[in-house]
């Protein structure tokens, strides 16, 4: 039986904290400690009624390529009204939530996080200047660094209230907030990095040719991002820290690498690292924990790229032995499987996580080094850490999540007692508009 919905967060009835079963009892009994305070919602009403304006790679290129203080202007108060009604979406989900999940203290502190920035930025007045749009900037990297706890206690959140919501749609909830993350903050990280561009010494504003062959990046998108060098560079950092987590005794697999080798494509860096590091990482520790080779060199890691005129898609093969049918089943999901109680006690040692490579960091290793010095020192990432022995069962589906956000996909195939295929389908041309929930879509769950 599922628990009653609520439209706004007061106070239910005793009745309603008490529902049949005694593990809902005990959800319920903390509500009262935990539930997020009674708010006016007559703001938020307005701002739900407003809907995104999809953004796509191309799109944020063509704008930011020829920038001009009239276009950062134009981009700051795009942000200034986009991620307010983004946030109010997302708040209006957590709200239509059963109470007793809502109650959960870390979904009331994910609320809590929303509805603190959705204030803050719908008071943002029009940004008209240059000042104007330094004082907004601090706002947003404010709002990102504070929101770096959102992902572990999303996910912490969503494994404690399992049984309170039908397994499909609390990954569905999970999804949704997800992919809503990633696209406020493409928006914030595009803007800030615009802004950087533009104060730089080296920029003059009316003098840029319109399509300079030279320039390899317009704010966060790399226009020409090799699958070759990601997949070498994603490898080596993987290989390095694999080898710092298990011993420098453990015989690790090669990464052999084919196909469309020149292939490049428009893409954000720090998304293709994810996923391309999960998917490496996940075949070098089934590979070596197979422990079926005695020593002797464990087989390759396989990689096959693929050019089309519309899709790169990249192949990423391992002789692991393939995923248990136990797992299987469970494997796209945020809250069902057969581990449950450890990814809670994993999640628990992560209070912040931003979901790039560069947060698997082990001290002093080169990987760590060379990847923060590739960074550039402009990534959030180096707030947050994490060993990368440490299992949360949120990569895979988080790789899923972004593959889909930008237009792609991402598949498994396993062969119990052999090994996996993993297929990641990218859209080349940068053209498609990101995936969003639509709040059409949340009301029919």
């Amino acid at each position: 039986m599922r628990a009653p919905r609520c439209r706004s967060l007061t106070r239910a009835p005793s009745h309603f904290l008490c529902p049949p079963g005694q593990r809902r009892a005990a959800h319920a009994a903390a509500a009262v400690a935990h539930a997020p305070a009674w708010r006016p919602s007559s703001a938020l009403d307005e701002w739900v009624q407003r809907e995104a304006r999809p953004i796509s790679l191309r799109r944020l290129t063509f704008f930011g390529r020829t920038l001009t203080q009239s276009r950062l202007l134009d981009g700051a108060n795009y942000c200034r009204l986009e991620l307010p009604t983004r946030i109010a979406h997302r708040l209006r989900d957590i709200q239509t939530l059963p109470y007793v999940v809502v109650a959960n203290p870390h979904l009331a502190h994910v609320y809590e996080l929303y509805l603190t920035a959705f204030e803050r930025f719908r008071r943002v007045p029009e940004i008209r200047s240059l000042d104007d749009n330094e004082r907004y900037c601090k706002i947003l990297q404010e709002t990102l660094t504070e929101h770096a706890t959102v992902i572990p206690r999303l996910a912490l959140g969503v494994l404690e209230v399992r049984g309170l919501m039908r397994p499909e749609e609390t990954d569905k909830f999970m999804n949704t907030m997800l992919r809503s993350r990633i696209s406020r903050r493409v928006i914030a990280e595009q803007h800030l990095a615009l802004t950087d561009t533009f104060n730089s010494p080296w920029h003059f504003p009316h003098n840029q040719p319109e399509h300079d062959p030279h320039v390899d990046t317009v704010g966060e998108i790399f226009l020409k991002c090799n699958a070759k060098e990601i997949v070498e560079r994603c490898g080596k950092t993987t290989q390095e820290l694999i080898k710092a987590a298990h011993g420098s005794h453990v015989q690790l697999p090669d990464i052999h690498i084919e196909g469309h080798l020149d292939a490049t494509f428009p893409y954000i860096q720090s998304h293709l690292e994810y996923i391309i590091g999960e998917l490496i990482r996940n075949s070098i520790q089934a590979v070596i924990e197979k422990k079926k080779y005695h020593g002797a060199k464990p087989p390759p890691i396989e990689v096959l790229i693929c050019e089309t005129s519309q899709h790169v898609i990249i192949r990423i093969s391992d002789q692991g032995g393939g995923i248990s049918n136990e797992i299987l089943p469970h494997l796209w999901s945020f809250s069902k499987g057969p581990r449950h109680q450890k990814r809670l006690q994993n999640l628990a040692r992560v209070p912040k996580l931003l979901g790039t490579l560069q947060e698997l960091k082990m001290p002093g290793t080169q990987a760590s080094k060379d990847h923060d010095k590739h960074d550039g020192g402009s990534s959030l990432s180096s707030l947050t850490s994490r060993p990368p022995d440490l299992r949360l069962g949120i990569g895979l589906p988080m790789s899923r999540v972004y593959a889909e956000y930008w237009a792609g996909s991402l598949e498994i195939h396993s062969l119990e007692g052999f090994g996996v295929d993993a297929f990641l389908q990218i859209s080349k041309l940068g053209n498609k508009d990101e995936r969003l929930t639509t709040r059409a879509s949340m009301d029919a769950i």
